[in-house]
């Protein structure tokens, strides 16, 4: 299926040393690329990372630790949660919490 094509109206501008431009210059004609496609393209995979990097977290041994207690521990009880754990289970069989 072809994929409708997108106008291009928006414009962005940057300021670059010598040093900068021609080394943008260098690797967009290495790419085939223009100097806006190649920045631009540059810029848009760059731009789709950084959500990515928020989804992934790092820790020592010790901090995976520590998180893993955390979640393990009950939370407090509530009216809501109280109400909701009353109701019968879509399930057709009661769940209960901490069962193994």
């Amino acid at each position: 299926m072809a994929t409708a094509r997108q106008t291009k109206n928006r414009r962005i501008e940057v300021r670059a040393t010598e040093r900068q431009e021609a080394l943008v210059r260098q690797a967009a004609a290495a790419s085939s690329q223009t100097i806006a496609s190649f920045v631009l393209s540059s810029a848009v995979e760059r731009a789709e990372r950084v959500p990515a990097k928020r989804r992934w977290f790092t820790g020592s041994p010790g901090e995976h630790q520590a998180l893993l207690r955390l979640l393990d521990e009950p939370l407090p009880s509530t009216v809501a949660f109280e109400k909701l754990w009353s109701r019968p289970s879509p399930f057709r069989q009661p769940f209960t919490p901490n069962a193994q």
